[in-house]
């Protein structure tokens, strides 16, 4: 696959088009982009426990880079927040994820192709959300991981029972849908973004629908 942007994405050697009806093998098409990007994204998680930050981003496609980043954040405010003082430990997480954004203006400020640039750019408009948020979990005193300060988050988790990644807001869930993305930008991400997350999230839980519309989509 390409994006429009021209990030190159490997699809499985077995995904051939022949002379089937075109209906036929776009359908394949679409399963192998779902698989190709499960099993990166599944390799993104493990890889970000063995590598540095930086080398991790710089060796990821974008997509993956977005969406495991949101895993490790989760992660580890899930983390501190099941200490026995949450408070103290989102305070260290916060300032973890400052020296975090401080790499990122590192690797900005440095020579980079024109994909790996706007790939950083984008995280970066995710990574001050996320260092927001726990700023608000301090400010909040949350005490615990089924606070609703943190329940009304937009959570991304890798859970090993399905072996899939699992997004989560409030009372909903849904499983990754995989639909590749290429290198999206990210407008910033305001608390009335947060709003609307939980409006739509929360109207296909009760499988209703939603039709959001403007530069600030798409969600993730």
């Amino acid at each position: 696959m390409f994006s429009g942007e021209g990030e190159k994405v490997q699809l499985g050697k077995n995904l051939k088009a022949g002379r089937k009806p075109v209906e036929e093998w776009l359908g394949f098409l679409e399963q192998d982009m779902k698989k190709t990007l499960k099993l990166r994204t599944k390799e993104g998680v493990t890889d970000y426990q063995k590598q540095n930050r930086k080398d991790w981003i710089m060796g990821h496609i974008a997509q993956v880079v977005m969406t495991v980043s949101q895993i490790e954040w989760c992660r580890g405010c899930e983390s501190a927040l099941r200490e026995e003082n949450p408070v103290a430990a989102l305070k260290e997480w916060y300032q973890v994820n400052l020296g975090q954004i401080d790499d990122l203006m590192d690797l900005v400020r440095g020579k980079l192709e024109k994909i790996d640039r706007r790939k950083i750019v984008a995280l970066v408009t995710t990574d001050v959300h996320s260092r927001d948020v726990i700023r608000r979990l301090i400010d909040a005193d949350t005490k615990g991981a089924h606070d609703f300060n943190w329940q009304q988050q937009l959570r991304f988790y890798w859970d090993t029972q399905v072996d899939d990644c699992v997004v989560k807001q409030v009372q909903a869930t849904f499983y990754y849908g995989y639909e590749y993305m290429g290198v999206s930008s990210r407008l910033v991400i305001t608390p009335l973004t947060d709003r609307c997350w939980i409006t739509v999230l929360g109207a296909m839980h009760i499988k209703l629908g939603a039709s959001p519309a403007g530069p600030a989509w798409p969600l993730v």
